[in-house]
């Protein structure tokens, strides 16, 4: 009878415990989003200077996504490998999965006269091993400029280059507070990014992201830090140029039902020239929407779009920086799993 009593006495202990676990669990989920977003707010200025410029508009986002999700809407577990246009996530695939993505992106605006670049990629991607991915893409690019003070004009299209993505994800939202991968891709281009000349154009676009689900199955946030060193050799002159481009971009989505996200976007870049970000040239702060698709058949499509809303050239005067970014950008991706 002893033991019995103590035994029992045990589970009323245990029982009291759990019920207090999940009246605290019940308190917290019942926070008002403000305090969801403070708290993811305060990782982002956590993260230094180059934040501050999106600080507001990522909270904004949030609450975008907070409100234009349905109470009753059905959910699903959330894959952020192809859920953006400009920010990547953290997740990589599954061991043995392969996949053929295309994307084209447009670069639309200068100061003056008619600008319009575009690009268009086909990869091949695959995940050897866990938390590895890879990808190989071949890029055809096109150019029309006209009238555009300090480029020439340009009327072309033509085979653009190549590039090598490699990925590792060191931390699983799944086992972890939250996701991080980074990334490298090494590219070798035909033509100066900006100007459109023939080129000779070696970089490597470095990238370190971050993402995590305020609320789970339903809200995802990303945040990507940014490092892209270039240099390119002008056909035409036989000059060399150095430039490189840091910041940070961030990226939140909403599931509004299974297989179907909406959000928003913003990024903040630094133009410089030389390739260790010596002499500082421009800046922009980009923000637009973006939409997500998971089609049948393991397709998927995603759109966004980018307006330039605040800048500033060291070349020029003027609220926005059209010497090295555009007005305007779009992307449109598609890809299929097999």
């Amino acid at each position: 009878m002893i033991h019995a009593t103590s035994r029992n006495s045990s589970d009323d202990l245990m029982a009291q415990r759990g019920e207090h676990f999940q009246t605290q669990r019940r308190k917290v989920l019942r926070k008002p989003p403000e305090l969801w977003l403070d708290a993811v707010m305060a990782q982002f200025e956590a993260s230094g200077r180059f934040v501050a410029p999106t600080g507001r508009a990522a909270k904004f986002g949030l609450m975008l996504a907070l409100a234009i999700i349905p109470a009753d809407a059905r959910t699903a577990p959330i894959d952020t490998e192809h859920l953006f246009g400009f920010t990547i996530g953290s997740d990589v695939g599954e061991v043995g999965e392969k996949e053929i993505e295309s994307s084209v992106t447009g670069r639309f605006g200068k100061q003056t006269g008619t600008y319009n670049a575009g690009s268009s990629t086909l990869s091949a991607e695959s995940v050897p091993i866990a938390n590895l991915r890879t990808e190989i893409t071949g890029e055809v690019l096109g150019y029309g400029i006209t009238g555009v003070g300090g480029l020439a004009n340009q009327q072309y299209a033509a085979f653009g280059g190549l590039s090598a993505d490699i990925r590792y994800r060191f931390l699983d939202r799944a086992t972890a507070p939250f996701g991080f991968a980074v990334g490298a891709e090494p590219r070798w281009g035909r033509a100066d990014d900006v100007t459109g000349q023939p080129a000779n154009q070696y970089g490597v676009d470095f990238v370190a992201a971050v993402d995590w689900e305020p609320i789970r199955d339903r809200v995802v946030a990303a945040f990507n830090l940014l490092y892209q060193p270039e240099t390119a050799r002008l056909k035409w002159t036989g000059t060399w140029s150095q430039q490189s481009t840091a910041g940070v971009a961030i990226g939140v989505m909403a599931q509004i039902q299974p297989g179907l996200f909406a959000g928003g976007e913003a990024r903040y870049l630094r133009a410089y020239d030389g390739i260790g970000l010596e002499t500082f040239a421009g800046q922009g702060f980009f923000i637009g929407p973006t939409v997500y698709l998971q089609l049948p058949k393991k397709a998927w499509i995603a759109l966004a779009w980018s307006a330039q809303v605040a800048g500033q050239a060291t070349a020029s005067v003027g609220p926005l920086d059209l010497v090295n970014f555009e007005r305007r950008q779009a992307r449109l991706l598609f890809g299929v799993n097999f």
